[in-house]
């Protein structure tokens, strides 16, 4: 073999070298790339799980669980009665009236819903910021067309409404202390009462009615600011139609969706 020859040869084992060279860094960058999308993807994965958490935290709630937003996929209505109810509003916001609104006043409120209409004596002389909040959200059209948005079936019987963004982490923009809490934790049924965050004092939009015999310990406990007069019937029949599993936020919506159409409120004369 030539000296030239010789050069020739070892000039292709050469680029033969830099090529295997230059394909395994190429096959290297992909893994690299590969890596990093799965790490990307993961990343993603986790902080919308953690955005779903923080979101939920402030969910306002009775002791044991927690809502769905309520606009119907079904066809037909589970409870006799019952029409499709409208689309979910959204946030809101409200400002609190001063508790001289309600106070040693009686009222009486319907509550026009998708079911029908529920009546209710909000009692202002034991609850006074309590009723005086309630007279100006349901003034203010603050609860048209929201849903309840949570149905507790075990442990606490209670009908939660009052979140015009139907995920019960809604509130009006405040929040106020609690008011006229039973010391015995007892809710009879036909209660009218405020749903409520951990904090005493997130008070707000949210309220429940209890549809049977409950019992709530709780050191700060859940403000009574009236009782159900009519329509109890349709509540039995919401709840007599069991609720939803929980969703992410531990929200358990009725099968039967039911939404508040307006809210009328008058003052009880002697």
């Amino acid at each position: 073999m030539s000296p030239n020859d010789r050069e020739r040869e070892r000039a292709k084992r050469r680029y033969e070298k830099q090529q295997a060279a230059r394909q395994r860094h190429e096959a290297e960058a992909r893994r690299n790339r590969q890596v990093v999308a799965i790490v990307l993807a993961v990343l993603l994965v986790v902080g919308g799980l953690v955005g779903i958490s923080l979101a939920t935290r402030g969910t306002s709630h009775t002791p044991t669980a927690a809502a769905t937003p309520g606009a119907s996929g079904t066809t037909a209505p589970l409870v006799q009665g019952c029409s499709t109810p409208p689309a979910v509003p959204g946030a809101r916001t409200a400002t609190l009236p001063p508790k001289e609104t309600a106070a040693g006043k009686t009222f009486v409120a319907t509550v026009t819903t998708s079911c029908g209409d529920i009546t209710m004596e909000l009692d202002g002389a034991r609850a006074p910021q309590t009723v005086a909040s309630f007279l100006g959200l349901a003034r203010s059209g603050y609860w048209n067309d929201s849903p309840c948005h949570r149905l507790v079936t075990s442990g606490i019987y209670v009908l939660q409404c009052g979140d015009p963004t139907g995920t019960g982490s809604g509130g009006p923009g405040y929040g106020f202390g609690v008011e006229n809490a039973p010391k015995d934790g007892q809710f009879p049924a036909g209660t009218l009462a405020m749903a409520r965050t951990s904090d005493p004092n997130s008070n707000g939009g949210q309220f429940f009615i209890v549809y049977k015999q409950t019992t709530l310990q709780d050191p700060t406990g859940y403000s009574i600011f009236g009782r159900v007069t009519g329509g109890m019937d349709i509540v039995d029949k919401i709840a007599a139609a069991g609720a939803k599993p929980a969703d992410q936020g531990g929200n358990t919506a009725p099968n039967q969706p039911i939404s508040i159409l307006k809210v009328a409120v008058t003052e009880k004369k002697a």
